[in-house]
């Protein structure tokens, strides 16, 4: 895309990743160190709340990080709220290469497991996919982390990120914000709580009907006394 059509994209473009499925848990941490150099706004975790920060070298300082159970409520939050395209990166039937920059808006972009790719259920949640051309013959695909941060410079470029300052041989790093959170860990939303609280609700009632056939009365006395605030 040259300069006259980046003109023309709205002020508020972002790029989001969406971390579910990663085998290797340390993949998070050198992903957040990516995320940061490319401009990403917001790490959203699916599933597991924390992650493994090695290789961010203080990188997540600097990020948002948000969570959600299931990989439903990621989508209606980035559709919804954000108003994203979600990208799979995958090399899939119908794929485009990423060389072509083929974004119209704010993105999030959610890579596949390390071993087996995206998923049938990741797949159903994305609006379109990339992959990365590749052009030596000696693998078949790329560590998540290489690939995260091919793609995220790719959008970089299309949606036209100012370039960061440089001192000296590197580039300049702002100071890290006061931390509030448990290191590692992504702190609950309330929408979070909430949603966990009814799946644990709705767990609890299926193992009491099962176990003890508590009718309906009884087990909605039960549940208030056990979960309420």
């Amino acid at each position: 895309m040259d300069a006259g059509e980046v003109a023309t994209l709205p002020a508020s473009v972002e790029s989001l990743v969406v971390v579910h499925n990663v085998a290797k848990r340390h993949n998070v941490g050198t992903m957040a160190r990516s995320a940061t150099a490319f401009g990403v706004s917001e790490i959203v975790l699916v599933g597991r709340r924390d992650f493994n920060a090695f290789g961010s070298h203080g990188s997540t300082s600097h990020l948002r990080f948000r969570h959600f159970h299931s990989l439903s409520q990621a989508r209606h939050y980035l559709k919804e709220e954000r108003n994203c395209d979600i990208c799979g990166v995958e090399i899939t039937d119908g794929a485009l290469s990423i060389a072509d920059h083929p974004f119209r808006k704010s993105t999030a972009f959610l890579l596949g497991n390390e071993g087996t790719g995206l998923s049938a259920k990741e797949c159903e949640i994305c609006d379109f996919f990339v992959y990365i051309p590749q052009y030596g013959c000696g693998t078949a695909s790329l560590n998540v982390t290489v690939a995260a941060s091919i793609v995220l410079h790719h959008f970089g470029v299309w949606a036209g990120f100012p370039e960061r300052s440089r001192e000296g041989n590197k580039f300049t790093v702002a100071e890290k914000p006061v931390k509030q959170i448990r290191r590692n860990y992504c702190a609950s939303s309330v929408e979070s709580i909430v949603e966990e609280r009814k799946s644990r609700k709705q767990s609890a009632s299926i193992d009491i009907f099962e176990e003890n056939g508590t009718n309906d009365s009884k087990l909605t006395n039960l549940l208030e006394a056990l979960f309420d605030d």
